[in-house]
């Protein structure tokens, strides 16, 4: 690849030592020498971090692909979603004990020494199973391109949302005759709706649910909020920090208007009160099982463009290939293959509330008649993601440091203007801090598309 390699002592001590070898359970993950299913000559590991309605999800399509491809063995091990997974995975690559195939969280990748603990993608494989750059969306596609090569292979985006409750809305006149939300432009207009929500709302429950002491959600809605404002983060160098405190403060003021002017009930549970009539929540789309099974009248769309440009914040799960030594042969055409099959079958994956990356299926009439997943497909096209730094991604540590400050603001522990200026402080320490799997700073990285 290039680079050499990184092995397990090197890796766990970059880490800090956040685990040992003991604690890994490649055992239980199984190592090769397994027998072959019945009339399998092909085997595939494949590890994930899908559990509950997802975990269902993905485990229907790939018993599919074992019933159409008996040729090919698929050991899929799901392991314990977040860091744990990303510790397993990085020492297992290390360690030339990775699996064929794993999944990760798109802003993960840049951070993951991709030449070292992942390997790239064969495009002219993935063509051969139907799988080419043409069927993407370019700025999710590129998103996986590290140094001129592709790393991960988009399975979907999920963004957060606003879902609303079209009994309420209809009672306060704010459906169009499309029995859909009417649309907002301005943090004014947006006041105005909740205002008008809360005049016709059950008694004792909040107008929104904003999860208002929660570091990743506030994270997540901040980073949609201030991409709205056209605010910048670091240069395309990543070597000076181009954060905007004005932009942030406004940002920071909105979410924390929805506390002191009532509509908020902080720490009350989001989910729970939308289900028993809250007019609003913000969540991830991973909540539309949820409240499809409750039976709600319900809507969804994107954040609202609440400073004028549509922008909602979005991650992405996607297929990367986990660094082997000996990596070829069967066994990787096998994981192109399955990556590809389950990336272009994806209608059983949108049926849990995510956005398929492949962009032919949102253009099936199966696709079309998913509700609310038709109201809100065109997130795609207006992604709000974090830098494209080694400290990024779901769960990184971007989110662990800002998440709690932004929190802070929105509580009213902390003024918004004094917290934009904290956050500026932090991703400036950020970008001179070097990436524990390869001892690289952002600038030194070659994260760049």
């Amino acid at each position: 690849m290039g680079q050499p390699g990184l092995n397990r002592r090197q890796l766990l001590a970059g880490l800090g030592g956040l685990t040992v070898a003991g604690s890994l359970g490649f055992a239980t993950l199984g190592t090769g020498a397994d027998a072959l299913a019945s009339g399998a000559d092909t085997r595939v590991r494949y590890w994930n971090l899908f559990s509950g309605g997802d975990g269902a999800n993905m485990i229907a399509m790939l018993d599919a692909f074992r019933k159409e491809h008996p040729g090919i063995d698929v050991k899929d091990s799901t392991l314990q979603w977040g860091n744990p997974f990303y510790t397993k995975l990085a020492m297992a690559a290390a360690g030339n004990r990775a699996p064929e195939l794993g999944v990760m969280h798109m802003g993960r990748v840049a951070g993951f020494s991709p030449g070292r603990l992942l390997d790239p993608w064969d495009e002219g494989l993935l063509a051969k199973y139907g799988v080419r750059k043409a069927d993407y969306n370019p700025a999710l596609w590129n998103r996986g391109v590290i140094d001129g090569k592709l790393y991960a292979l988009p399975l979907d985006i999920h963004v957060q949302l606003c879902f609303y409750r079209k009994d309420v809305l209809k009672k306060a006149g704010l459906l169009g005759d499309d029995g859909r939300m009417i649309p907002v432009t301005s943090t004014d207009e947006w006041f105005d709706v909740l205002k008008k929500a809360k005049q016709v709302q059950k008694k004792g429950l909040q107008t929104i649910g904003l999860w208002t002491n929660d570091q990743n959600f506030q994270w997540w809605f901040f980073v949609a909020f201030y991409t709205q404002l056209g605010g910048q983060w670091f240069n395309d160098d990543n070597t000076e920090v181009l954060f905007d405190v004005d932009k942030a403060t406004q940002v920071l003021e909105f979410f924390r208007k929805h506390v002191t002017d009532g509509y908020v009930i902080p720490g009350a549970p989001t989910g729970e009160q939308f289900i028993n009539g809250a007019p609003f929540t913000w969540e991830g789309n991973w909540s539309v099982p949820v409240f499809s099974g409750a039976k709600l009248d319900y809507g969804a769309t994107p954040l609202p463009p609440v400073f004028g440009k549509q922008a909602t914040h979005a991650e992405s799960h996607a297929f990367v290939l986990p660094h082997q030594s000996g990596r070829g042969g069967a066994t990787n055409e096998a994981a192109h293959e399955l990556a590809a099959y389950v990336a272009t079958h994806a209608q059983q994956w949108a049926a849990g509330g995510h956005i398929p990356a492949y962009t032919p299926t949102l253009s099936t009439a199966a696709y079309k008649k998913l509700t609310p997943q038709n109201e809100y497909a065109s997130a795609m096209d207006h992604q709000a993601t974090e830098p494209k730094v080694w400290f990024a991604g779901s769960t990184g540590v971007l989110a662990q440091d800002l998440g709690p400050v932004v929190v802070s603001s929105t509580m009213g522990s902390a003024k918004p203007a004094a917290v934009a200026q904290t956050m500026k402080s932090h991703l400036t320490k950020l970008l001179a801090s070097k990436n524990p799997m390869d001892g690289k700073t952002a600038a030194q990285g070659g994260a760049v598309a």
